[in-house]
């Protein structure tokens, strides 16, 4: 089992860190710095909680102006590069919100982004004061840096995943669209996965603005057609049917099989076993078509009801009357975002968003 990401935060990572903030301002106090923020409660502490230990730490060692202190880490930051310096930008976070400090702490995120992030950062800038905040967004769109260039996208993610959501962007996304149009062809595929991402975090609250940006989008560059393609994900997985249109998949998905079946083996198992599914179909006689296949499981839930969920098999164009199988194995371990609870669990082969087969699983204890 990988160990937990927390574990990237030790004594030593903290000593060499504290080493480089030495190097610039000589009164730092090194041991000092160590013993408070590796205390009582440091066992205890998630991830983003170790992170925000030290950046908390390290605003009482370093000088007491935030000009002074941001000079000092300004002086060590392209030495700080990697996941565990997220806690530069969340310096900014904590100690950089006051109107006064607006300019030096956009300067401070968009430097330090590169080395590591701040897309998380930046989102209390946001909800305190949008509009300042997305005019510094669309400057950012156009930078020549990709990694600043994808924070303008990845910090206005409505539902960025770790980050507080931005309720005024899931009720009214239409702040963040010229950031997107600006970066919709963006030569980076760093910054057009943010891009993808921000659309489908869009296309939960608002289906029909992207169905609209994916129509308008289509066809104009091949690294578009990739962004909405991903963007649409979770609108395909719905089997939205403007966006199944869009995509090329085939309209009359309930005729689209004249066979189908799923089988699982073992019918019963226990929690944190394997089973086998295997399923087979025959796609209709006729011209090629654009199937996209998933199995999906209506999971048992606490209290006894299902909730389904879906997993992709295969996703392409064959000529009509193909004939399509497989295999697939399936782990039933419990998983950080998913427990497992004991019950009959049906599951289902669902073709361009149809269930055409099913079959059941005795999961138990």
């Amino acid at each position: 089992m990988a160990e937990p990401l927390k574990l990237v935060y030790h004594e030593a990572f903290l000593r060499g860190f504290g080493e480089k903030v030495k190097s610039a301002f000589g009164a730092f106090q090194l041991e000092q710095f160590i013993t408070d923020v590796i205390d009582e409660t440091w066992d205890e502490l998630a991830l983003k909680e170790r992170m925000r230990k030290i950046s908390e730490t390290l605003g009482r060692y370093l000088p007491s102006s935030y000009e002074e202190a941001i000079k000092v880490l300004f002086a060590i930051d392209e030495t700080c590069t990697g996941f565990p310096y997220l806690f530069l930008p969340d310096f900014v976070e904590v100690y950089g919100q006051a109107d006064e400090h607006w300019e030096l702490s956009m300067q401070a995120l968009e430097r330090f982004t590169s080395g590591s992030s701040s897309e998380f950062a930046i989102r209390p800038f946001l909800l305190r004061d949008p509009e300042r905040a997305m005019r510094q967004m669309a400057i950012w769109a156009e930078h020549p840096s990709e990694h600043v260039r994808r924070l303008a996208s990845e910090g206005c993610r409505p539902r960025l995943p770790w980050g507080v959501a931005l309720s005024m962007f899931k009720r009214d996304p239409a702040p963040i669209l010229p950031i997107l149009e600006k970066l919709q062809a963006d030569t980076s595929l760093y910054v057009r996965k943010s891009v993808a991402n921000n659309l489908n975090d869009i296309a939960k609250d608002h289906p029909v603005i992207v169905i609209e940006t994916a129509r308008r989008w289509q066809g104009k560059h091949p690294d578009t057609d990739w962004i909405i393609r991903h963007a649409c994900r979770t609108l395909i997985r719905r089997a939205d049917p403007e966006i199944m249109r869009i995509f090329g998949y085939a309209e009359d998905a309930s005729s689209l099989t004249t066979s189908a079946s799923i089988a699982v083996e073992p019918a019963s198992l226990m929690i944190g076993e394997r089973c086998e599914l295997q399923y087979a179909l025959r796609v209709r006689e006729g011209e090629e078509v654009r199937v996209r296949i998933e199995y999906g499981i209506y999971f048992v839930k606490a209290k006894g009801q299902t909730s389904r969920k879906l997993f992709l098999l295969t996703d392409k164009t064959v000529p009509g009357g193909t004939v399509l199988n497989g295999r697939r194995s399936h782990n039933w371990a419990d998983l950080t975002t998913r427990r497992h609870y004991p019950g009959e669990h049906r599951i289902v082969l669902v073709v361009n968003g149809v269930e055409v087969a099913d079959a059941t699983v005795e999961l138990r204890e």
